[in-house]
């Protein structure tokens, strides 16, 4: 049997198919309560490749998977060089003595097969200890230009089995791509795997563009543009890459987009006459219905995950602060007490947390709190971070971090809901604004 791996939680276009291989259950399982151990150890032996075309394909794949698991922080990878079994065909036998003698606690095996552009991916997933296979093995297909979203597709099966929570590794990241000098930055909108991969650009650099956000579906993207001289915001197609301005109100300044979780409206924020609102338009018809009005600033707004209540920042108290309303307007809760200044929250997919920016002491950090505002923890401190968003599992979260001087650029990382595992994101230059898309179909 498996011993359970403890973990501390402070707070609480390809189309694929996919097919089973072979099924049992089995009593592996990571669990994600309290405390900190080792992280759990496994193999994955190179993926066996089933014809000539799949070589180059099978080992890739199998790295891919290693690196997303091994990346979360709560799986430790043992090297091939320790294996004493080698996996030269998918239907073989394990050898679970041989696994349990290099201390591997999971298994996973693959094959992959190519014909044409067509490339098929199966695997298993073992437990060592109780010498059982893990659920059915999955096999799945799709074409060779799409073998990393497969390896990702592979290691969120085997994430959500050994740890009962859905994965987060098929999934996309929009972002404001940055160059130049820290006083003339140009930014475009670019979208990336999750791990910095596939980076396409959906805009130029003409113009400023901000606070990228994807639809519920992550087929659309919303982003606020300075191209008229003022910010807009702005409904990008990610298939087609083409984009519209939404319709505005003469006069006014609209920014801080987000989708609500149906994708039929957007919440966002409306400056007219020095003063700005939280407003919410209904992308059929584009009308628009103002949600609060006071002289304060508010803005950042984000719907909880059933639609029924928003968070913003607001600092009609005297600094900035968040509070939590209804999503049809009415008088606000607030929710943040402690000291410094709270910015951009987001609500989690899981409902039960809500992400912010705090500034305080000349410090930038990266927390997590209560819905209520109870609970409040801190993930991260330095210089300047900001501007977080989170794994569509609600497990992990992206955000900002500028570096300081005048030679400092933003960069992106990501953190561990516990405030472990905090490493950079790898881009290729200056990134910020970071956006997760959902898990990708």
């Amino acid at each position: 049997m498996l011993r359970s791996l403890t973990w501390a939680l402070a707070l609480a276009g390809a189309a694929f198919t996919a097919a089973p291989v072979a099924a049992q259950d089995g009593p592996l399982r990571l669990e994600i309560t309290e405390g900190v151990i080792e992280p759990l150890p496994y193999a994955v032996p190179a993926f066996v490749a089933e014809n000539a075309a799949a070589q180059q394909y099978a080992a890739e794949i199998s790295r891919v998977v290693a690196s997303d698991l091994s990346g979360t922080g709560l799986f430790r990878e043992i090297p091939a060089s320790a294996h004493i079994a080698r996996v030269t065909s998918f239907d073989a036998p394990v050898g679970y003595a041989d696994w349990k003698a290099v201390n591997a606690e999971a298994l996973i095996t693959g094959a992959v097969s190519v014909s044409g552009d067509r490339l098929t991916v199966k695997f298993r997933l073992y437990d060592i200890y109780s010498g059982q296979q893990l659920g059915e093995g999955l096999q799945f297909a799709a074409t060779t230009a799409s073998w990393r979203r497969m390896a990702h597709k592979v290691a969120d099966a085997a994430y959500s089995r050994i740890t009962g929570e859905s994965g987060y590794f098929d999934s996309r990241v929009v972002f404001v791509a940055e160059a130049g000098p820290k006083d003339q930055r140009q930014k475009r909108l670019g979208v990336m795997d999750y791990d910095g991969a596939n980076v396409q650009y959906l805009t130029d650099s003409s113009t400023i563009v901000l606070a990228p956000r994807f639809s519920p579906t992550g087929d659309r993207v919303l982003f606020t543009t300075f191209e008229t001289g003022f910010p807009r915001i702005k409904l990008l197609n990610v298939a087609s890459v083409t984009a519209q301005l939404l319709p505005e109100t003469p006069g006014t300044m609209t920014f801080a987009p987000r989708f609500s979780p149906d994708g039929r409206q957007v919440v966002y924020s409306l400056e007219q006459g020095g003063n700005t609102d939280i407003w919410k338009m209904d992308l059929n018809t584009g009308q628009s219905v103002r949600l609060t009005n006071t002289p304060a600033i508010e803005t950042g707004p984000s719907f909880s995950p059933d639609g029924s209540r928003i968070v913003f920042e607001s600092d009609r108290s005297g600094t900035q602060q968040l509070y939590v309303m209804s999503a049809t307007g009415g008088e606000p809760t607030r929710i943040s007490f402690g000291e410094g200044r709270y910015g951009t929250p987001v609500w989690s997919p899981r409902g039960d947390l809500i992400a912010f920016t705090k500034q305080n002491q000349g410090r930038f950090h990266i927390g997590v709190m209560r819905t209520d505002g109870s609970e409040e923890r801190l993930l991260t401190a330095s210089f300047l971070d900001e501007g977080p968003t989170w794994a569509p599992n609600g497990r992990v979260i992206m955000f900002t971090r500028e570096s300081a001087g005048a030679g400092g650029e933003p960069r992106l990382y990501s953190v561990d809901i516990t405030g472990r595992n905090l490493k950079a994101v790898t881009t290729d230059g200056a990134a910020s604004d970071p956006a997760w898309s959902p898990l990708l179909p």
